[in-house]
C-alpha cells in the first residue's frame, strides 16, 4: 500500500479513551471496533458487531517473546466473541472488522480470514493461535480486487489502534536508514530504529551467557527468545533466526549483550555515533 496522508476518524461511544473505540477511514467502507475484554457485554448493543465480519483477538503470554493473536470470521461477530470469552484465556482486546454498507457475505469474510492469517504468519510480528491457515475460497477476480483494497484499509486501522500485525518489520518512516551496531565480548549485532521500537536483524550474534548482575528481567527475556527459537545457540553465541522487534533500544541491547544496557549509547552507526547523538541531538531544532 502506498503511504500517503489519510484521515482516520475514531469515535468513543462512552467518552472513555481507554474503552471501546470505533475507527474508520472517512473515504472507505470498512469499520473497526476495538473492544477491551471487560467491555464485551456493553458492546453487544452496537450494530457494527452484529453482522458478517472478521475479528482479531490480541493478548500476551508471559512465557512467549511475541504477543499473541487469533483471527477468525463469522456471521455475527458479537456472538462469536462471547464464545471465545468462555474458551480462550489469552486475549485482552478484540477488534471486529465489518462493512459500513452491510455488503460482506460469507465468501468475503472467509477470503479476508485466509488473507489475514497468511499475512500475519508471513510477517511474524505476532504468534498466531490459529492452528492452520484456511484454504483460499473461490471468489471472482473483481471481488478479490475489492477485498485486497479492504485488506489495505484493515492494515491501517489495526496499526492505528495499536496492533501492527501486518506491518513489515523493516520499515521506517524515517529517511535516515543508518544501520546500527552493538558489539560485546562475543556479540556483533545489527539493528535499526523503526516507528514502533527497535529491530535486531536476522543473523545478529548475541553473547551466550548473561553477566551475574544481568537481573531477572534480562535473563527472563532471553529465555523467551531461546524458547521461541528467535535466537538459537550456534558456535558459542546466540544467533537471531529472524528479525525481531523490541520495545526499546535498551531492551535490544540487553538481549544482545546479556546484561543491563543503555541502548541509546550501546547502539552506534558505522561512524561510531550513538543513537543518542543521531536521534536526540540531530532532531533538535533551533527555534530562536
Amino acid at each position: 500500500m502506498i503511504q500517503r496522508p489519510q484521515t482516520i476518524q475514531i469515535f468513543l461511544p462512552d467518552g472513555n479513551p481507554t474503552s471501546i473505540k470505533i475507527a474508520d477511514l472517512t473515504n472507505r467502507m470498512i469499520v473497526a471496533v476495538l473492544i477491551p475484554r471487560n467491555k464485551l457485554a456493553e458492546c453487544g448493543v452496537r450494530a457494527e458487531v452484529r453482522k458478517y465480519g472478521i475479528y482479531f483477538l490480541f493478548g500476551v503470554n508471559e512465557e512467549k517473546a511475541k504477543p499473541i493473536s487469533y483471527i477468525g470470521e463469522t456471521e455475527d461477530c458479537f456472538e462469536r466473541l462471547k464464545t471465545h470469552n468462555k474458551s480462550k484465556d489469552f486475549w485482552n482486546y478484540a477488534v471486529v472488522i465489518t462493512s459500513k454498507s452491510n455488503t460482506f457475505t460469507k465468501s468475503h469474510v472467509k477470503y479476508l480470514e485466509h488473507l489475514c492469517i497468511k499475512a500475519a504468519n508471513e510477517i511474524g510480528r505476532y504468534d498466531t493461535d490459529n492452528l492452520a491457515t484456511p484454504a483460499k475460497p473461490y471468489i471472482t477476480e473483481s471481488m478479490e480486487a475489492d477485498l485486497l483494497d479492504n485488506f489495505d484499509t484493515i492494515k491501517v486501522l489495526l496499526s492505528t489502534l495499536g496492533f501492527p500485525i501486518f506491518e513489515d518489520i523493516r520499515k521506517s518512516s524515517s529517511q535516515k536508514r543508518d544501520l546500527l551496531y552493538c558489539k560485546g565480548k562475543n556479540a556483533s549485532a545489527q539493528g535499526e530504529m523503526i516507528d514502533d521500537g527497535f529491530v535486531v536483524l536476522k543473523g545478529s550474534m548475541a553473547n551466550k551467557e548473561e553477566t551475574k548482575t544481568a537481573g531477572t528481567w534480562v535473563t527472563g527475556m532471553r529465555k523467551k527468545l531461546l524458547d521461541d527459537r528467535i535466537v538459537t545457540p550456534e558456535n558459542g553465541v546466540l544467533v537471531f533466526a529472524e528479525d525481531f522487534v523490541f520495545g526499546s533500544p535498551s531492551a535490544a541491547a540487553a538481549a544482545v549483550l546479556g546484561r543491563r544496557a543503555n541502548g541509546w549509547t550501546e547502539w552506534k552507526n558505522k561512524d561510531g555515533r550513538t543513537i543518542d547523538e543521531i536521534y536526540r541531538v540531530d532532531t533538535i531544532t533551533d527555534i530562536s
